[in-house]
């Protein structure tokens, strides 16, 4: 929750006594993918974090290692970037050192300019999603970024079932049933309705579902989001008479719910 306070002046019976009014409003923050980025070089990490600030993720930036793994434990985070040579120690222990302090980590991108293939192997094998040789444009940057967030989506629901009284999603079958009959969607509707029932109750912006579910640009196709959350609506009957409530949040995005 983000708090917003805004005063206004009211006038009363047409006169021209004035009433300065506190008015404190409660506004949603929709969620936004974050980022940890590990680079020393402050000069390329600002255009960097500029390129991922502009494409609608938070980015948390770290100059050494140390850093990074102190503060992981306190934040959730949706992907993570390393560079390889850093002040205290290298990108694959820095890895590796994770790996040691948690069972379930986001995606990591090693962005270096080390690009010999034994490099690339060494970090590949030891747990790395991805590997960027520097310098790379910032198309194909982003490019790999999002087919790695939407790659690590699947993923992750590759061995679930969720069941909400009348409503069943297989994401390893991809299989949808209401009341015991088969809905069919299309594989991003399922993704979309997934993505949705995983995070019931948060504020997802349309900017976040695209990244997340299409790893496309949100600037050019968020009209996609709110197509395929109607035809949600209405296969899923996703409605207070159904027990569930879909809302759009304005200007912000959209919120699953389970009404009493």
């Amino acid at each position: 929750m983000l708090i917003v306070q805004n005063y206004f002046f009211i006038e009363q019976n047409k006169k021209t006594l004035k009433f300065l009014v506190k008015v404190t409003n409660i506004v949603e923050v929709a969620k936004r993918m974050k980022v940890a980025f590990l680079e020393d070089d402050l000069v390329f990490a600002e255009t960097i974090q500029e390129w991922l600030h502009e494409a609608n993720f938070d980015v948390d930036h770290f100059g050494t290692g140390l850093d990074f793994l102190r503060n992981f434990p306190n934040s959730q985070y949706d992907l993570c970037i390393f560079d390889w040579t850093l002040p205290d120690m290298e990108g694959p222990d820095v890895m590796v050192s994770l790996k040691l302090r948690s069972n379930k980590l986001p995606p990591i991108i090693f962005f270096t300019g080390r690009g010999e293939e034994d490099d690339i192997v060494r970090v590949i094998g030891a747990g790395a999603d991805d590997y960027i040789v520097k310098p790379a444009s910032r198309q194909l940057f982003m490019a790999r970024v999002n087919a790695l967030l939407r790659r690590a989506v699947r993923e992750d629901k590759s061995e679930i079932i969720f069941e909400f009284d009348a409503l069943k999603i297989d994401a390893k079958q991809r299989l949808v049933s209401l009341d015991g009959e088969e809905v069919k969607l299309t594989d991003k509707e399922l993704d979309l309705a997934w993505y949705f029932m995983k995070n019931e109750g948060v504020l997802l912006s349309r900017t976040h579902l695209m990244h997340v579910v299409w790893g496309a640009s949100a600037e050019v196709e968020t009209r996609k989001v709110d197509v395929h959350v109607s035809h949600l609506r209405t296969k899923l009957k996703l409605t207070p008479e159904f027990g569930w409530k879909l809302t759009s949040i304005y200007q912000q995005g959209y919120r699953l719910e389970r009404t009493e």
